[in-house]
């Protein structure tokens, strides 16, 4: 055995910290050591099941959300405003279901939760090559984006459990990557669907087919094979998981708990880092909801036919995927969240710039190019999921349930945390962008574009000041430990016995 000692539960039962989560049961107070080679090994061993299945989830869930993008030039009934709410419609199902789905989440097995959600819309996307009106395709929509809200509350709660703080930005990364790769695959997909002559079906119909039978078979590989947490992840022994669990013990960002924790809730909501988050979040996700549903008929009328247009917008998938890469590598290796949002977002307003400018040029080659610059903003997304994961310390605040009565007839269970309100006003976000592009601005569609250069604009000051904020409080808390070695006396090695100690109380940032 690599560790150096035994687990200790002395006097577990009879502390406070009994209240702490699940993985303080399986460990103790007491810190077990294993060798950095043992903890090489052992995130190697995670890296081969987690990310593969947590990238495919990604892959699947980006691909289904932006299928109604290529169903738009490859014969989709629905056009105009009625389009624009087809595409709305995911974000209301996704918002109205998000503190729910959440809340049913931490009661249930994560992995589990999640690979139900994912085969029920594998079967709502096959009901899209059925339906043949907007009412339908709005309901639809609705209820995709009902299942698929629980995803990335859940991917960044599982990576946060198995992964150190300096290890979560790149993991996140990996999965976010797959935003760009659809991009990719999805539109050489749909460039070869486009050589169907549409006798038995229209050509959206086999998009349809084919994401619908992919999302059903990632589902049944997320039951089967991701695992749920350290304390009960199946491809682990015993020692394996606890050691899994000593990993991140020094991050004291915890595991599962499924207790309620008003203060946890409390702490969030008056947090005014939370709030500029949830403002990034939404500076971010509206050109997101706007492009995600619009970039292909954007380069459309660049003067491009709708053939040539699936693979021209292929590039852009690539930027989107190297810009995810560094700055998930960045962030990671600087200990550094907000700086890479502000360097995702140049590039981005560039591109912006050049596609205003260069309008009615007829300099097709410049107007692409900065088509495929705007990919780079996208990794700002996952650098706040990465934020999430790494700053945010107790369960109920990261996964975080709160009870309110809503209306004087219904008492309802709501969970608020972070992750839930990030996601929320992701919806909020995307909603918005679904209108950013009126058809009345076609096809240049220059408000929009305008819009969106002063919507990253003002992110790049709200990531600064969170950055600013941050910096400030990190130093404010190493005076605080200074004076508390002072008046106790303590070593540095005090200090770490007392952070291990509380490791997996379930406490807060604060606390």
């Amino acid at each position: 055995m690599d560790s150096e000692k035994e687990t200790s539960r002395e006097d577990i039962a009879d502390s406070p910290l009994f209240e702490g989560d699940e993985a303080l049961r399986l460990v103790g107070t007491r810190a077990q050591k294993f060798s950095e080679e043992y903890n090489r090994r052992l995130r190697n061993k995670l890296d081969k099941v987690i990310i593969p299945i947590t990238a495919a989830v990604y892959f699947t869930q980006f691909l289904d959300k932006t299928s109604l993008n290529y169903a738009s030039i490859m014969g989709f009934p629905v056009t105009g405003q009625n389009y624009n709410l087809v595409s709305m419609a995911f974000y209301l199902g996704f918002i109205v279901w998000e503190f729910p789905t959440v809340y049913i989440a931490q009661k249930l097995r994560l992995a589990k939760y999640l690979g139900i959600n994912i085969i029920i819309w594998g079967v709502v996307l096959l009901c899209h090559a059925l339906a043949n009106s907007f009412q339908a395709f709005f309901v639809l929509r609705f209820i995709l984006g009902m299942c698929e809200s629980c995803v990335s509350p859940i991917l960044i709660s599982i990576i946060s459990m198995f992964y150190r703080k300096n290890e979560q930005g790149i993991r996140i990364a990996y999965f976010y990557t797959m935003l760009g790769f659809t991009q990719v695959f999805g539109g050489f997909v749909a460039y070869g669907i486009s050589f169907y002559n549409g006798a038995l079906m229209a050509s959206y119909k086999i998009v349809y087919y084919l994401l619908g039978g992919l999302a059903i078979i990632v589902g049944i590989i997320v039951l089967t094979w991701l695992p749920d947490s350290p304390v009960n992840a199946w491809m682990l022994t015993k020692e394996e998981r606890i050691a899994s669990l000593e990993r991140i013990r020094d991050d004291q960002g915890g595991t599962e708990n499924r207790k309620f924790k008003k203060e946890q809730v409390i702490e969030t909501l008056l947090d005014v880092r939370t709030w500029l988050i949830v403002l990034a979040t939404m500076l971010t996700d509206i050109p997101s909801g706007g492009l995600t549903n619009f970039s292909n008929i954007i380069i459309r009328n660049f003067g491009y036919t709708s053939r040539q247009t699936l693979i021209l917008a292929t590039p852009a998938g690539i930027v989107h995927v190297i810009s995810v890469v560094l700055c998930g590598y960045y962030s990671d290796r600087k200990g550094e969240r907000m700086l890479p949002v502000i360097y995702a977002t140049l590039p981005t307003l560039l591109g912006v710039a050049l596609m205003i400018g260069f309008n009615n040029t007829g300099q097709k080659g410049v107007l692409l190019f900065g088509s495929y610059l705007i990919g780079s903003f996208g990794s700002t997304l996952s650098t706040i999921y990465a934020y999430n994961a790494s700053n945010t310390s107790g369960y109920t605040k990261k996964a975080g349930q709160i009870y309110l009565c809503l209306w004087p007839l219904a008492d309802m269970v709501r969970q608020l945390t972070i992750n839930a309100l990030t996601m929320v006003f992701f919806c909020v976000g995307n909603i918005v962008g679904t209108e950013i592009f009126q058809p009345k601005d076609a096809p240049a569609y220059i408000p929009g574009k305008a819009a969106i250069m002063v919507l990253l604009s003002t992110q790049i000051g709200v990531a600064y000041l969170l950055r600013h904020i941050n910096v400030k409080l990190n130093i404010k808390r190493r005076a605080m430990i200074e004076e508390i070695k002072r008046e106790k006396g303590w070593t540095d090695d005090d200090v770490q016995k007392e952070k291990e100690r509380r490791a997996f109380a379930d406490m807060t940032d604060k606390q």
